[in-house]
């Protein structure tokens, strides 16, 4: 058992307060742009537009990510509503961002005549870097903590600005998912000059993700909703919806090519 002291908040300067959280995701986001603007210019891609595209999908994605936890955990703001703009305390459920993400990516892609599943491709390694660095943020802030465990791998936090349950062994499930999609940015990146037809790369790392998330999600125990109560949660039943479109996705496409 390893006892935890993260630190929430790295520093205060009057009301300046500088949260491990937020670096952690600004530094995910700050180089998840960076590599796809590359990238794009690499492929004869605008790299100013695939920037706009960045800041757009970023907006998006925090929209989109915190309505769809507010939406699952609205008991906890009834009491507190002014509590749903702390985004900088955790709680962004990925699938509410791309949900959201997705169609405003599109509309932008389509507006400014970039090709479609050629500059999807493009973000789908970032995007996996992205949400590594996210996690250990999460980490960090002690949100989306593990259910309680025995195992040698275990993490207790003692922070008492942290959001995970104190002074319990836990499953470090951030950590376990940070390393997955660190993971999957290799195998990504390495695929990525393999590719056999545009779009390929953006739908595996859905679909990977999605098998990576749903069976994480066993580990998870913090209160985030559930189809099927103390069965299948909601992150859960989003992975499945994912997969699927991402196989049939794959099998259009191919059929294309």
């Amino acid at each position: 058992m390893r006892q935890i002291f993260m630190h929430p908040i790295l520093f205060k300067m009057g009301p300046l307060t500088l949260r491990t959280y937020g670096l952690f995701v600004s530094m995910g986001v700050i180089l998840a742009v960076s590599l796809a603007v590359r990238e794009a210019r690499r492929q004869g891609l605008d790299g100013q537009k695939i920037l706009d595209l960045g800041f757009y999908l970023l907006v998006a994605s925090i929209i989109g990510s915190r309505l769809l936890y507010v939406l699952i955990s609205y008991r906890d703001y009834l009491a507190r509503p002014w509590a749903i703009f702390k985004i900088w305390e955790g709680g962004l459920v990925f699938f509410g961002g791309f949900a959201l993400a997705a169609p405003i990516g599109i509309w932008f892609i389509k507006r400014h005549g970039l090709p479609l599943w050629k500059t999807a491709d493009l973000w789908a390694a970032p995007l996996a870097l992205a949400h590594s660095l996210g996690r250990i943020g999460c980490f960090s802030a002690g949100c989306c903590y593990g259910k309680p465990t025995e195992s040698p791998l275990a993490v207790t936090f003692f922070d008492p600005q942290s959001l995970a349950v104190l002074g319990v062994p836990l499953h470090p499930v951030q950590l376990y998912e940070s390393f997955a999609n660190l993971l999957l940015f290799l195998f990504l990146s390495f695929y990525w000059p393999h590719r056999r037809y545009d779009g390929q790369v953006f739908w595996l790392y859905a679909l990977l993700y999605s098998f990576i998330r749903f069976f994480l999600e066993f580990l998870r125990g913090d209160s985030r909703g559930f189809i099927i109560p103390s069965l299948l949660s909601t992150s859960q039943g989003l992975s499945i919806l994912l997969a699927g479109a991402s196989l049939i996705m794959l099998l259009r496409l191919r059929r294309r090519a």
